[in-house]
């Protein structure tokens, strides 16, 4: 898509979102040209808790599936739009919730702590959900004596471990892009860039995270980069966020960490598929089509607010 073609999509959204009384919302790792369009730009949780504040008619949530169920979950009276309802995510899907059922009835004195990153089904199944960036802040008020499952990311769990001191039973899933950032690569990186920080986020594997010298969500890294004197960082998350973080630092620069290459294929940089799956094409037939609209079960969004409402009382 060329410039102008790019320009006259966004007007034609803009002047319809308008019209319909309709907000759109992009997750920090979309397309740079959905962000530029978005109303507001946000990590998943972040933009939901938005949403609540807004009066319109109409919510896009533009990112992945699960973050348009969390969306209708605490905004059932409004219609929620999602521009491509086959935009996954690898995290959310390594947890299904009758796996996790099936576990929960083999530890039945566990207590579920669940990262926002999951289905309704799983946040239904939950006591409390978190995020990369109130994890250890909601752990840390659970009593002591707590035997808690954390899932869906391991990685995340297993920092949230070490500086909590907790031994939380941790279910094996990962985010595919923050599971894939080659260790060597950074090395090399470090090397060429003596002294330049290294930012990750706690969806990346031990070795990275030992590697960094700042490790927080997607928001904290980014207010991170804003606050610091320093000019260059390297950028071990989904490299959707630099577009942003080069918006708001225009003066400095974002070196990102490549991914380790499998079987003889990688890229030069991390990005994840599926919130690349949202378009303008698709945002533009999403608003004029009023479809595909997120649906979520009215018994399914009643147990699982309860643990998305637990987290904001914790927070």
């Amino acid at each position: 898509m060329d410039l102008k073609d790019k320009k006259e999509y966004i007007d034609k959204i803009r002047s319809l979102a308008k019209a319909k009384n309709a907000v759109i919302f992009a997750h920090y790792y979309t397309r740079p040209e959905i962000q530029e369009c978005a109303d507001f730009i946000g990590d998943s949780l972040a933009l939901a808790q938005q949403a609540t504040r807004v009066d319109a008619d109409i919510l896009v949530m533009c990112g992945v599936h699960f973050m348009g169920e969390t969306m209708k979950i605490l905004c059932p009276e409004k219609k929620v739009l999602i521009p491509d309802m086959q935009a996954g995510c690898s995290l959310a899907d390594s947890c299904k919730a009758e796996d996790l059922a099936a576990f929960k009835a083999q530890h039945p004195d566990h207590m579920v702590v669940s990262y926002v990153n999951t289905s309704a089904d799983v946040k239904a199944l939950t006591d409390v959900v978190v995020t990369s960036s109130n994890a250890k802040k909601i752990v840390d008020q659970l009593p002591k004596d707590a035997k808690i499952i954390f899932g869906p990311d391991h990685n995340l769990g297993s920092y949230i471990n070490s500086v909590t001191g907790r031994e939380m039973l941790l279910w094996n899933g990962a985010c595919h892009v923050h599971s894939r950032f080659s260790l060597e690569s950074l090395l090399q990186l470090k090397k060429e860039n003596p002294g330049v920080e290294v930012l990750a986020h706690p969806e990346c594997k031990a070795p990275i995270l030992a590697q960094s010298d700042v490790i927080g969500s997607t928001k904290a890294l980014l207010e991170h980069t804003i606050q610091s004197s320093a000019k260059r960082f390297i950028i071990a998350t989904e490299s959707g966020i630099l577009f942003e973080m080069q918006r708001a630092c225009p003066d400095k620069e974002f070196i990102p960490v490549p991914p380790e290459v499998t079987e003889g294929v990688g890229c030069s940089c991390n990005e994840c598929e599926y919130m690349r799956m949202n378009t303008l094409e698709k945002l533009y037939d999403c608003l004029f089509n009023e479809s595909p609209e997120m649906v979520v079960k009215k018994e399914t969004a009643e147990k699982a607010i309860s643990s998305i409402q637990r987290m904001l009382q914790m927070s």
